[in-house]
C-alpha cells in the first residue's frame, strides 16, 4: 500500500513537508536549552561555563563527528528508518532533560539529543534528493533547511512560555514528547524510495565508494572548502553566544522568558521574510 502510495504525483512534497517537520522538532529541541538556561542555572545552581559546555563543545562534538558514521550507514541502510529512530532518539532525550537533577545527568541528557540529532540530516538530504530531479532539487533543499529558522524561533517561542507559566523541566517534556509520535508518523507513512530514484541512470543497487574517495571529491572542489569553513566559523559563534543571549536580557535588563522567548520568535520571523 505505502509503495503504491509514493507512486502518487503529490507524494514527493508530502515528504519534503514531513522532514521539513522533522528538521523544526530537531531544531526546537536543539535550541531550547538557550531560553531555558538561566532557570536552569538557578535551580541546579550551575555557573555559566556549565551552560556554555551543555549548549557548545559538549554536543557539538559529538553532533559532528557522529553524522559521518550515521551519513555512511545512510548510504547502504534504509534511510527512513534512520530518520524515525534518530528522532524517537532524541525526543526522549530531549524529555528525560526535564528529569535531570544535576549537572552531569543533564549533560549526559543533552548529549543524547545530539546523538540522536546527528542522525537527521544525513538521511534527510539523501531522500530529499531520491526525490528531486536536479533542476528542482535545490529549492526542495532550502525548504528543507527553513527548519533551522523556524525550528529555533518555536523552541524560544514555546520554551519561553512553558517556563514562565509552569518550569523548565516542564518545557523539555512538553516539547520533546510529541517527538517520539512523529517518529511513528515517519516510519509508517515515509516511503524509502530507490537509490537514484531522481537521475536518469540505471536503477542497479552499486556499492557506495570509500570514505576515502568522497572525501578526496569533495576536497577538490575549492568552493567547499570555504563554505565549509565559513560554516563552521558560523557555528562557532552562534553556538558559543546563543546560551547567553535569553540569560543576558533575564539578567541586565530583568525581563521574563515569555517575553524574550516572543521578542526572539519575531526576530527570527523577520530574518526569514
Amino acid at each position: 500500500m505505502m509503495k503504491s502510495l509514493a507512486t502518487r504525483s503529490w507524494y514527493p512534497t508530502y515528504a519534503l513537508i514531513l522532514l521539513f517537520v522533522v528538521y523544526v522538532f530537531n531544531f526546537i529541541d536543539r535550541s531550547i536549552l538557550n531560553i531555558l538556561a538561566q532557570s536552569i542555572k538557578q535551580d541546579l545552581g550551575l555557573y555559566d561555563w556549565q551552560i556554555g559546555l551543555m549548549g557548545g563543545i559538549a554536543f557539538a562534538l559529538f553532533y559532528t563527528f557522529l553524522g559521518i558514521p550515521i551519513a555512511r550507514l545512510a548510504d547502504t541502510h534504509n534511510r527512513r528508518n534512520i530518520v524515525s529512530i534518530s528522532l524517537a532518539v532524541w525526543s526522549m532525550m530531549t524529555a528525560v532533560c526535564g528529569l535531570a537533577q544535576n549537572f552531569w545527568q543533564l549533560l549526559l541528557a543533552r548529549i543524547g539529543v545530539a546523538v540522536g540529532e546527528a542522525g537527521g540530516s544525513p538521511p534527510s538530504h539523501s531522500i530529499i534528493s531520491d526525490l528531486f530531479a536536479s533542476d528542482r532539487r535545490a529549492t526542495a533543499l532550502g525548504i528543507y533547511a527553513l527548519g533551522i529558522p523556524v525550528g529555533t524561533m518555536l523552541g524560544n517561542l514555546f520554551g519561553g512560555y512553558i517556563n514562565e507559566a509552569l518550569d523548565w523541566r516542564t518545557a523539555f517534556i512538553v516539547v520533546g514528547l510529541p517527538g517520539v509520535l512523529l517518529a511513528l508518523v515517519v516510519r509508517f507513512t515515509l516511503v524509502e524510495p530507490p537509490r537514484g530514484n531522481s537521475e536518469q541512470a540505471v536503477k542497479a543497487k552499486s556499492e557506495a565508494p570509500p570514505v576515502s574517495f568522497v572525501f578526496k571529491a569533495l576536497w577538490s572542489r575549492k568552493s567547499f572548502r570555504y563554505m565549509s569553513l565559513g560554516g563552521a566559523l558560523h557555528a562557532l559563534v552562534g553556538y558559543g553566544v546563543g546560551p547567553f543571549i535569553p540569560p543576558l536580557f533575564i539578567r541586565v535588563h530583568e525581563m521574563g522568558t515569555a517575553d524574550i522567548g516572543q521578542a526572539l520568535f519575531w526576530l527570527g520571523f523577520a530574518g526569514i521574510a
